[in-house]
């Protein structure tokens, strides 16, 4: 198993994919990307890096064994396992397809549309204009690619996702609002599926998608530029003025900041995130706890301890009862394939679990199957409106609220709760389900 040294800069998404891979392989990987291990600027500048890396450049990779690589594909490669890499010679193919589509055809234009609402570079009109409309073919092409399936290449993530993902993080932090990215559902979906994985989060923490589209912003541009020096002054006559002089340009040239280094493509500029409002927090104070009905859940019988303590504590006025349905049934072939947009939708959803809990049953057999579930939310309307983290699967399923006093909606209940009954209103027998909570 791999062991070693990754040189980088902080938060360098090129790196992202290395060290995401070796979150799925199980790589050894120290990142040096602060002092002492690594200041950016001054040890990549030194002979002993400069003999290993002849480039200088970031992100650059060093084995406990001495063996060496730079650039960022190959560095991933390597770290990746077989899995991520392509099992079969026609795997191993498409990823590197993919690999290089993020590098010919998202990269270049998400750079010139990125890179001026960053400050790092000049905002120029055609040339942004042209960017967005070269990532909207991109988008076209991962959106019909997306559309049957859950990842990129087989059925697992493998490093076309992780590459692709990486390459468009910052598309998704600072541009791709919801009006833009609206026309391509199935890459969002995908994107967020990806990003949500605990081996993605481990390195990139929580990915918030942006609600406006950044715009460049003059006086953040000028900030990030070089200071020009002062033009010299006349020098005065006389040996006794020239001393003086000599001492202030002395000065001058101690004071005199190092030039900045030139980052090949992207030295991204972090910017600050404002922290996001509880989107219950007009709701009154419910006198239902969540999360002690969702210990009886876990840890007691179902039907005998647990529902009726849902029916014992539930707050019809600060709760709500939901039945969904997901639209497109006649798409759904294996069962594995269909569980898996539960568990993508459930992983979407994660910063909704403290107000939320949910049975989402698959009924039927593979190619004859509908997926279903009975939803507590929080508050008397669907919640998924409330966040932009929140909208992107509930729109694919038909949703009916429940009258909680209703026969129907205790029967329902019961069912979904324990996974036992006749599901009379699917018409296709109990074939698995997850929870929520």
């Amino acid at each position: 198993m791999a062991a070693g040294t990754l040189y980088t800069y902080p938060e360098n998404w090129r790196a992202f994919k290395a060290q995401i891979a070796a979150q799925y392989s199980g790589a050894r990987v120290k990142v040096a990307s602060n002092s002492p291990a690594f200041t950016f600027g001054q040890t990549n500048r030194s002979p002993a890096f400069l003999n290993n890396f002849p480039l200088g450049k970031v992100p650059a990779y060093q084995g406990d064994d001495g063996f060496c690589l730079f650039e960022s594909n190959a560095i991933a490669h390597f770290l990746s396992n077989d899995a991520l890499r392509g099992a079969t010679p026609q795997a191993a193919a498409q990823v590197l397809q993919w690999v290089s589509f993020a590098d010919s055809e998202i990269i270049p234009p998400a750079s010139a549309w990125v890179f001026p609402t960053l400050g790092i570079m000049q905002f120029n009109k055609q040339a942004t204009e042209q960017a967005k409309e070269d990532v909207k073919r991109a988008l076209t092409v991962l959106n019909q690619h997306l559309n049957t399936r859950t990842f990129l290449v087989g059925e697992r993530i493998s490093l076309a996702d992780i590459t692709v993902a990486c390459s468009m993080i910052w598309l998704y932090k600072q541009v791709l609002e919801p009006s833009f990215r609206q026309p391509y559902p199935n890459v969002t979906r995908w994107f967020a599926t990806c990003v949500n994985q605990p081996q993605f989060k481990a390195v990139l923490g929580e990915v918030k998608m942006c609600e406006k589209m950044a715009q460049f912003d003059a006086k953040k541009f000028a900030e990030m530029q070089p200071k020009k020096d002062a033009p010299p002054k006349k020098e005065k006559a006389g040996k006794e003025a020239a001393k003086p002089q000599e001492k202030k340009e002395k000065k001058k040239e101690e004071k005199k900041p190092a030039p900045e280094e030139e980052i090949d493509d992207c030295d991204a500029v972090l910017a600050a995130e404002p922290k996001t409002k509880d989107p219950f927090a007009h709701l009154p104070k419910s006198p239902f706890v969540m999360d002690e009905f969702k210990r009886k859940y876990s840890n007691e019988d179902t039907l005998t301890v647990a529902i009726p303590h849902f029916w014992e504590h539930f707050d019809k006025e600060g709760y709500s009862i939901w039945y969904s349905q997901y639209k497109y049934s006649n798409e759904l072939t294996l069962a594995f394939k269909s569980c898996n947009l539960i568990t993508g939708m459930f992983q979407r959803l994660d910063k909704l679990r403290k107000n939320a809990f949910a049975s989402v049953v698959l009924s039927g057999t593979n190619n004859d199957s509908i997926i279903s579930g009975i939803w507590i939310l929080r508050g008397q309307d669907l919640a998924f409106p409330l966040s932009s983290d929140w909208q992107i699967d509930y729109e694919s399923y038909e949703w009916r609220k429940l009258d909680s006093n209703s026969e129907e909606c205790k029967t329902m209940v019961k069912e979904y709760f324990s996974w036992e009954g006749d599901f009379k209103h699917v018409g296709k027998a109990f074939n698995q389900g997850k929870i929520f909570k």
